[in-house]
């Protein structure tokens, strides 16, 4: 079983993969854009800054002895996630379209904090 704090970190990296995963899908579309010199830099960094964040929560995962198995689409709304623990196997079920919207969320505030810089 996960407490509140251990299923906060399973969501926040899920989100992360999730974005990380959409990125380097719309990369290799942006490779053919004319200003690609513009954009290729710039979603490098972002890639870069999600990756290490992303690795870091796994590692924090993985210290408390918990792991995502895998995805599970159950249908065109909703997706399961199998997370393996110390003690049993949990399963989340998440709502596509919300999993998208925080992912599009989560992708705005680390473009708005990076054009800060």
């Amino acid at each position: 079983m996960i407490n509140p704090g251990q299923r906060q970190l399973v969501h926040k990296f899920l989100l992360l993969d999730l974005a990380v995963k959409s990125l380097q899908v719309d990369y290799l579309k942006v490779e053919h854009f004319k200003l690609k010199k513009v954009f290729i830099p710039f979603m490098d960094s972002l890639l870069k800054d999600l990756r290490n964040e992303c690795f870091e929560l796994k590692r924090q995962l993985n210290q408390q002895q918990i792991r995502i198995v895998g995805w599970t689409k159950v249908d065109e709304y909703f997706s399961d996630v199998k997370i393996a623990t110390s003690g049993n196997d949990v399963d989340l079920r998440y709502a596509n379209q919300a999993l998208k919207t925080k992912v599009e969320h989560l992708l705005n505030n680390h473009i708005d904090e990076k054009l800060k810089m």
